[in-house]
């Protein structure tokens, strides 16, 4: 049977390995120079390390050359593709086509995947590709399912790879000027400042020339909208919000296509892909588990198949709202989040086993834990979870003891034999080297009625509710 991949990225080498254990088929990974990734982590011996450990796990790494290209990183060219023949990794990611024609000149036997940066919306578009010698294409984020399903049937000879988990651009694909033009950093070049995301706020320009600011406070608030009209669509307003915290009008939710999920396995997708490279390996090892059990269940028995088993495990990730994307048609009003910027959930990421000294739990710190709060560890291979609750913390070095412990510079913690609620073997069995570990939260105030607000629209959203209005 034709199976789908499970693509997931790979920052540095521990989302890497985090990755792999909760069961990515493959990575995809790049160095700051010549890709769009200039926040990795990666230097060139660490690229090396990473094949090397993806290849002995009998999976694929993918690496990134998929920026548009001045003449300045034009010079760069030749020496960074013959440092790709000497990698060989899987495939290479490329945008540009005066890049892609270089390694098909002077590296043929490389694989040549066509990067989301080059808006592939079409099958016309996958053909073109396709006779270029293109061995997969990456469709863009703005390819609806049907259109998807249609791009499938019309290429049957090419693989495809669709976004299906992770951050929304409000541009198309990522070409968005605003951070050129306000932070001096282009997208196209993997330095996006993410302005989207900023708050801005309202102001009044007076009849005097003047500018004031409106203030919005709890008196006032109540009292009026704004709203905007383009002039060839009378009566369709476009809410734009303030409050206290500022306005989020270019803030997208979060793509998540769980729901959807049987759709892509279904008409024969070849890898999904989830965004991420700058999250944490908390994010990548919680979707990684979550869409290897679902993808494997749907492979078990597809008619059966349920999303809800899934979604409580992606909810416990911090995330700014979830939303199909353009999977169901266009983008509508609740697809953005107008009301704040940051990402809320009700877990937070504790920590992980970095490594294992004897029958010693090497434990490194990633947020603040007291004596008698409860973590939750996250066992490979399913959606099962193994509870701990300490009493007291043992520095990993020192050997000093304490009722309470906080994230640092590589702060570790030992958990000796004796602490576990099940045996040794057992929980070194379970809970394999780079195994991560959350501990509830819960939220107050107005971050808990935020996200019990972000919750009931995805519940709406998810079922088809309020598209096309």
């Amino acid at each position: 049977m034709h199976k789908a991949e499970l693509l997931l990225p790979a920052g540095d080498l521990v989302k890497l390995k985090t990755a792999l254990l909760y069961g990515a088929d493959a990575v995809y990974a790049g160095t700051p120079d010549m890709s769009l990734r200039t926040q990795s982590k990666f230097s060139l011996e660490d690229i090396k390390e990473g094949i090397r450990i993806v290849h002995e796990a009998g999976k694929k790494i993918y690496l990134t050359l998929n920026l548009y290209i001045h003449n300045q990183e034009a010079a760069k060219l030749p020496q960074f593709v013959e440092t790709l023949k000497q990698l060989k990794p899987d495939g290479v990611l490329v945008a540009d086509p005066g890049v892609f024609y270089f390694l098909k000149e002077n590296a043929p036997e490389l694989n040549r995947f066509v990067s989301t940066q080059a808006n592939i919306c079409s099958a016309q578009t996958v053909k073109f590709w396709q006779s270029m010698g293109a061995k997969l294409c990456v469709l863009g984020r703005e390819v609806t399912f049907a259109e998807m399903a249609e791009i499938r049937r019309e290429c049957p000879d090419i693989e495809l790879e669709c976004f299906m988990h992770g951050a929304m651009c409000m541009s198309y694909s990522g070409r968005c000027l605003i951070s050129n033009f306000l932070a001096d950093r282009s997208a196209n070049k993997g330095q996006c400042a993410h302005c989207c995301r900023w708050h801005y706020k309202l102001h009044l320009r007076m009849k005097d020339g003047s500018v004031k600011e409106l203030e919005i406070n709890d008196e006032n608030k109540h009292n009026f909208e704004f709203l905007l009209e383009e002039d060839f669509r009378p009566g369709e307003y476009y809410e734009v919000v303030e409050d206290e915290h500022g306005s989020y009008i270019l803030n997208s939710k979060d793509m998540c296509l769980m729901p959807r999920l049987n759709d892509l396995l279904r008409i024969g997708m070849d890898s999904l892909k989830v965004e991420g490279r700058n999250k944490t390996e908390y994010y990548a090892g919680v979707v990684a588990r979550a869409y290897r059990q679902a993808i494997d269940d749907y492979y078990r028995d597809p008619a059966s198949w349920n999303a809800e088993k899934y979604m409580p495990e992606l909810f416990t990730l911090q995330n700014r709202g979830y939303c199909l994307g353009f999977h169901d048609g266009k983008l509508t009003n609740i697809s953005q989040n107008y009301e704040y910027t940051r990402t809320l959930g009700e877990w937070l990421f504790a920590g992980s086993i970095v490594e294992w000294q004897g029958d010693d739990a090497i434990f490194e710190i990633r947020n603040y834990i007291a004596a008698d709060e409860a973590i939750e560890f996250l066992i490979p291979g399913g959606l099962d979870n193994l509870r701990l609750t300490l009493h007291e913390f043992e520095d990993a070095v020192t050997g000093q003891l304490s009722p309470k412990v906080s994230a640092g510079q590589g702060k570790k913690i030992r958990i000796r034999p004796c602490q576990w609620p099940i045996d040794i073997q057992q929980v070194k069995k379970l809970l394999p080297q780079y195994t991560i570990a959350r501990k509830f939260q819960g939220l107050k105030g107005e971050n808990a009625e935020m996200y019990e607000h972000k919750v009931n629209e995805w519940e709406k959203l998810k079922k088809g509710e309020n598209f096309g209005s």
